[in-house]
């Protein structure tokens, strides 16, 4: 089936928007896993006075966050990757 120019071009840019959004997510999900506590400090931090930090249960779950997050972000990119395939095939 040949596709309109115009769904060519609405295929490739819902394509290259997907694998830009997986890029971002990625990007946020790697630093969420390299340092979990700033989302705490911004949170909950500047709401103790003195020093204060998040538990081990509230780092090791934004870890795993961040690694949910990696796994969707490549997701998105790989669906992204197939929208432009497709789009161009």
């Amino acid at each position: 089936m040949k596709l309109t120019k115009e769904l060519v071009i609405i295929g490739t840019f819902a394509g290259i928007f997907f694998l830009l959004f997986g890029i971002a997510i990625n990007l946020f999900a790697l630093y969420v896993r390299r340092h979990p506590t700033f989302t705490w400090q911004m949170s909950e931090g500047w709401k103790t006075k003195g020093d204060s930090e998040p538990s081990d249960a509230y780092i090791s779950s934004m870890r795993f966050r961040g690694a949910v997050a990696l796994w969707m972000g490549s997701f998105v990119m790989v669906m992204g990757i197939l929208t432009i395939w497709s789009a161009l095939g």
